[in-house]
């Protein structure tokens, strides 16, 4: 079993699952920082996309981050089905490099394989604009509540959870959230924006709830 410390205090990390949006053409904040990676940041249509201004992007080397650990995200009800990767939290930051996978963070919770020991959190991008994002299958902007039915099924690296429910937490607030960041045992948290329909900057997280 391996246990994830948790690097920081959750009462002083600002914790951040940033949300991205359609552009047409070069990624251009990204580029001007110069994120080399960003050149090749598409969404699941193969769109461009960058980060929301004022978001600085974690350079994935920063994170450790990679696109794809062999394992998959897979919830039927809704049709996703994508690669699970993994990243660091760092600096206070949970920012996924790319808009194509669900990243599980390690330094948070347990690792995908100890799910009986812990909680497991796998964040995600949701895009807007016409974008289309992993987290984008999970929530449902006009009547700003999660698409998954309490009950549904969940398969994260080949280990199948429940959904028990879902909550709404101001960006603002969530690190200060003790329930989000609970090591819970056989508990999977699926964390993503929620886009508004206005086409605004998102201000909440979505956050699933499942259990195995």
């Amino acid at each position: 079993m391996k246990h994830r410390t948790q690097k920081l205090s959750l009462l002083l990390v600002a914790v951040i699952v940033a949300c991205g949006l359609i552009v047409t053409g070069a990624v251009g904040l990204w580029e001007t920082l110069n994120h080399p990676e960003a050149r090749t940041a598409l969404d699941m249509r193969g769109d461009s996309v960058e980060l929301d201004p004022g978001e600085v992007p974690v350079p994935a080397a920063s994170s450790r981050a990679v696109p794809d650990t062999g394992d998959r995200l897979i919830v039927s009800s809704v049709g996703l089905d994508v690669p699970i990767g993994a990243l660091d939290a760092v600096g206070g930051q949970i920012t996924p490099p790319g808009f194509t996978s669900a990243y599980v963070v390690r330094n948070m919770g347990v690792d995908l394989a100890d799910g009986e020991e812990g909680t497991v959190f796998l964040v995600m991008h949701s895009l807007r604009n016409g974008a289309v994002g992993p987290g984008n299958y999970l929530a449902d902007v006009t009547t700003r509540r999660s698409k998954l039915a309490i009950g549904a099924s969940v398969e994260a690296a080949g280990h199948r959870y429940t959904v028990t429910g879902s909550q709404l937490v101001p960006k603002a607030s969530i690190a200060e959230n003790a329930t989000v960041w609970a090591n819970t045992p056989r508990r999977l948290l699926l964390i993503t924006c929620l886009e508004r329909a206005d086409g605004t900057p998102s201000t909440q997280n979505l956050i699933i709830t499942a259990t195995g």
